[in-house]
């Protein structure tokens, strides 16, 4: 898994790079130690490639007594709801908890906020401050760099040392630059680097937001607010996504090591200070994490060395060249997600999601099930062109695996050999997935298109043929999805959903696959043939 990190000199700060468990259980681990999200084990491996830091969610009320609001707990949620950082007295409490934790727990390395997302940090969260009659009359601006200088203090008065992060999700393009003006030096802003770079795939454009290893950062967004932070003077941090995205999170990392290479060598060039690593999907100690670490310790290196390095490192010197072209195609292929339904595709259900042979009614779910909701899955593409797309990512990628193939023909070492196979499986898995998504995208299209209205009879045999060929792949795909998965317990597996399937998943689709060959096709096909015969009746007897 790559050499130890060296430490830095004395006198020279660590660039940061931390990283959510792979596995934690949601729940309260500081309660609950048996919930440990990070054992030792972990840390080491994690340590190897180059992480020094970890997180974890928490709730401030939960961790510190405070005399300004000793109630919290028994009606929590009415009382929270009057709150308002706007009064002194509020971020009196925030400050001072804050001190409390973090004198407290002295081996705490610090925070990192989000003060625009989902829960409510401040008035101005959900830019709806104008709703406040306190907040109403002050900028969006001054409030949301308000809360966050005052937790910045509470840290500080705790340990002087700890590290305070600004996370500028959410945060509107109008507020930042005054926003920024209004915060503490000493501290760093963070920005996820990918956000507002437009791709375009097959002549359509795409914006792109968060969760994508396919565009290579850092994006416009990220540029503008991180020169702010350096006119301001403070240090500056990327949000990455270097092992998975939900552009496919049921595998431990994506192999596109060029993507994340290209990435890694962008962010050195533009002078960013450190790396989050994930969200909570991502955490697994990778070559990909080694990648951002070679970048960070060595920030004069190539893209060319720095890959040769990984390479040798995981699966010896005899595999190198073979790696590296492997890794070369396979992030070609990559580059050609069209970055659309992340939340709602067969991304991370992949090749277990059954195949509907009638239309189910139901809308694709948030990162679970994606039933046939291909108008959920494509975005803006047409659906042709998006099942394509994957369809070619797929022919990209599948060289790659001859590859990976080759290499562990020329490599005889036990330990890199052994290395080598784990890997080549999730190669497999993701090619896997690419089929996958293009066979069952085609398919509902050609399920709808049977079922319209006015179709001649030879246009129905064609969509029955293209549906009988996208079940006999999906077929064969969930054969080798039931033996890859039983093979590596990683499969499928993801830290916020845990495991998207299990092997027997794989099972059911293949009698879902064999119903719609053995059972419903021939229906349908005996149906045309009835039709076909009449309508020659017909034109017949018409002469």
């Amino acid at each position: 898994t790559g050499e130890k990190i060296e430490k830095p000199a004395a006198g020279q700060e660590e660039s940061i790079r931390f990283i959510y468990s792979y596995f934690a259980s949601f729940g309260d681990p500081l309660l609950h130690p048996e919930l440990n999200p990070y054992p030792d084990g972990m840390l080491e491996r994690l340590s190897r490639v180059g992480v020094n830091g970890v997180w974890m969610h928490v709730v401030l009320r939960q961790l510190a007594p405070d005399p300004i609001f000793g109630e919290f707990g028994q009606d929590h949620e009415k009382r929270l709801a009057t709150l308002c950082t706007s009064v002194p007295l509020v971020r009196q409490y925030v400050k001072d908890s804050l001190t409390y934790i973090f004198k407290n727990v002295p081996g705490l390395g610090g925070v990192f906020t989000i003060s625009a997302s989902e829960n409510l940090t401040s008035c101005w969260s959900h830019s709806g401050g104008a709703g406040c009659p306190r907040c109403s009359q002050r900028t969006a601006a001054e409030v949301v760099a308000e809360i966050n200088s005052t937790i910045a203090e509470g840290v500080w008065a705790g340990n002087p040392d700890a590290k305070v992060i600004f996370w500028d999700w959410g945060w509107q393009n109008e507020w930042v630059e005054s926003l920024v003006s209004l915060l503490p030096q000493q501290a760093c802003l963070m920005s996820v680097s990918e956000w507002d770079l437009v791709v375009e795939h097959s002549g359509i454009q795409t914006n792109i937001g968060e969760y994508s290893i396919s565009a290579v950062g850092p994006g416009p967004r990220a540029s503008r607010h991180w020169a702010y932070a350096k006119k301001h003077g403070m240090k500056t941090m990327a949000k990455v996504a270097f092992n998975n995205t939900w552009e496919l999170s049921a595998v431990p990392f994506i192999p596109a090591m060029n993507l994340v290479a290209e990435h890694c060598r962008n962010l050195t060039a533009a002078g960013v200070d450190g790396y989050m690593l994930s969200w909570s999907l991502g955490g697994y100690p990778s070559p990909n994490l080694q990648i951002a670490r070679e970048f960070s310790e060595r920030k004069d290196s190539t893209m060319e060395q720095v890959l040769a390095k990984v390479a040798q490192d995981n699966y010896g010197a005899a595999a190198v060249d073979d790696v590296l072209r492997a890794w070369g195609r396979f992030s070609a292929a990559f580059r050609e997600h069209p970055y659309t339904g992340l939340y709602t595709a067969p991304y991370q259900n992949g090749p277990s999601n059954p195949l509907y042979p009638a239309a189910t009614g139901c809308g694709a779910t948030m990162v679970g099930f994606p039933f046939d909701h291909v108008d959920a899955w494509r975005g803006h593409f047409p659906a042709e062109v998006y099942a394509e797309q994957f369809a070619k990512m797929a022919r990209l990628w599948k060289p790659g695996l001859s590859d990976f193939e080759k290499a562990l023909g020329r490599q005889e070492e036990a330990g890199y050999r052994a290395r080598l196979l784990e890997d080549y499986t999730i190669a497999q898995v993701c090619w896997q997935y690419f089929r996958s998504v293009a066979n069952q995208t085609r398919f509902i299209i050609a399920r709808n298109a049977l079922a319209a209205e006015g179709v001649k009879p030879e246009e129905r045999a064609k969509f029955a043929e293209a549906m009988r060929k996208a079940a006999e792949e999906e077929r064969e795909i969930a054969v080798q999805m039931f033996h890859l998965s039983r093979r590596d317990s990683r499969i499928g597996f993801e830290a916020s959903n845990h495991y998207y399937y299990f092997p027997l998943d794989f099972v059911e689709k293949v009698i879902n696959c064999e119903y719609i060959l053995q059972d419903w096709l021939p229906g349908v096909e005996e149906k045309l043939s009835i039709v076909t015969t009449e309508a020659q009746i017909s034109a017949k007897n018409s002469h």
